[in-house]
């Protein structure tokens, strides 16, 4: 599929799942896609990141599912803050273990699953729709996690072949392949779609990559969409780093409306391709400066 394929296919008030974690392998190239539609009101699901600011920058977002929001070596995306702090979008904030319970009761087709994360602590406080369970074996109390069901999954991994079996390189699956199974509809963007066979083929580090590696199953699959440094500013690693420079400007402009509203003239009001070129002449630009 294309990205503007893919776009056409989300409607305003969906749940959304987007994978990778803070700012790693987030499916950003999907998220831009996203950014140019008249989309509204979503709900969505997210170890978060640049994605979910992005989304709440833009007014996109009515609810938020999450364990987290951070930049990573930035700690909070400041998109993210903003709409916290105003009250913006309804939120549900959960433990982490919690949020994983609720993806794999998701991915397994289950109403809930049971969980000793957040006993004993103001989540549940913060969360009064939480129920608890008692063991049918025992005395003890779980805390019952409702399944993080979503409408459509969005992913970011290495490589996919056509049929939408999808490949990571890098050190950690993150929870990509939950996402894929608890979700009606799954998008898999990608760096490169590639024949089957060379789903097994070394990677660009030389080694051959093990089974494991090959995360999602086509079954998940909607559809698959090459692009392309697609992660970015996130990392996708071994392929690239998280753009560290680029980060920092995106969380500095993000604090002033003047500054943001360059940096989207700059790199979100045209297409993908033209989000590249900027990029790309943002870097020689940038190294241009240095030689001088």
């Amino acid at each position: 599929m294309s990205l503007e394929d893919f776009a056409g296919t989300i409607e305003s008030g969906m749940t959304i799942g987007i994978g990778g974690w803070g700012s790693r392998r987030k499916p950003m190239a999907l998220v831009r896609a996203l950014l140019r539609t008249d989309v509204r009101d979503l709900t969505v699901v997210s170890l978060g990141g640049p994605d979910v600011g992005l989304l709440c920058a833009a007014g996109k977002v009515r609810k938020l599912v999450y364990g987290f929001v951070s930049l990573d070596s930035i700690p909070l995306d400041p998109h993210f803050r903003a709409a916290r702090e105003s009250g913006a979008v309804e939120i549900a904030e959960y433990d982490e273990g919690m949020y994983v319970a609720g993806l794999r009761a998701a991915a397994q087709r289950l109403d809930f699953l049971p969980t000793r994360a957040g006993l004993a602590s103001d989540v549940l406080a913060m969360n009064p729709d939480l129920r608890t369970v008692a063991s049918p074996y025992s005395d003890e109390e779980y805390v019952a996690m409702p399944a993080l069901r979503t409408d459509v999954a969005l992913i970011h991994l290495n490589r996919a072949d056509a049929a939408g079996n999808g490949q990571y390189l890098g050190p950690d699956p993150y929870f990509d392949d939950l996402y894929a199974m608890g979700a009606d509809r799954c998008f898999l963007s990608c760096e490169e779609v590639v024949p089957t066979e060379r789903l097994l083929a070394p990677g660009e580090d030389g080694r051959s990559a093990p089974i494991q590696s090959l995360l999602v199953s086509r079954m998940y699959v909607t559809g698959v969409i090459e692009a392309p440094r697609g992660a970015h500013f996130t990392s996708c690693v071994p392929g690239y780093e998280r753009d560290e420079a680029f980060q920092k400007e995106y969380a500095t402009a993000a604090k002033d409306p003047d500054a943001w509203r360059r940096f989207e003239e700059t790199y979100l009001r045209g297409d993908e391709a033209g989000y590249r070129a900027a990029i790309a002449g943002r870097a020689t630009a940038g190294a241009d400066e240095r030689s001088a």
